[in-house]
């Protein structure tokens, strides 16, 4: 990601690859290495770049969150380091650079420490995603006040519209 010398220039952060000038940090889905996707830790950020988003529903870049991040800690936080940390390639933070990933995303420090409460966390944060988009929420909004009846006819309904999706994206053969 490009960052401003202050004089409306941008430029790339000296030795940062070229994978950090896309939003998520990586092309793709964020970048992630097969290597980096078994690092707990690399998943656990990329997980939380693709669910908790800015209000206009985008992913936060890199350089937003790093910038949030040096402002939080007063310490070295920078681009090209989140992006080390999103892809595995670098996989001993400190203390308080994990605090304030927590911090700006909003989760608990545990999260990234550990693993039963991480998944408890991680599950949230998918019915947070999902509850983003607007009619889902109306939807389930709607549903509060329906018997146990009606539920389950709006659970087979959309069971229904899923699968019907689901078959129009497949390609025919």
């Amino acid at each position: 990601m490009a960052e401003s010398t202050g004089d409306g220039v941008e430029v790339e952060p000296e030795g940062a690859p070229p994978e950090l000038n896309s939003p998520g940090g990586g092309p793709g889905d964020g970048g992630l290495p097969a290597s980096a996707e078994a690092s707990g830790l690399a998943a656990r950020i990329e997980a939380l770049f693709h669910t908790v988003r800015r209000p206009d529903r985008e992913q936060y870049t890199n350089e937003e969150v790093a910038r949030a991040c040096r402002e939080a800690t007063g310490e070295s936080f920078s681009t090209t380091y989140l992006w080390q940390l999103r892809t595995g390639r670098r996989d001993n933070p400190t203390k308080r650079h994990l605090e304030a990933l927590a911090h700006f995303f909003q989760v608990p420090p545990a999260y990234f420490f550990d693993e039963r409460q991480g998944a408890e966390i991680a599950k949230e944060l998918a019915l947070l995603g999902a509850l983003r988009d607007a009619g889902v929420r109306s939807l389930a909004l709607r549903a509060v006040g329906l018997s146990p009846e009606g539920l389950d006819t709006v659970s087979e309904l959309v069971d229904v519209i899923a699968r019907r999706d689901a078959a129009r994206k497949r390609p025919s053969s």
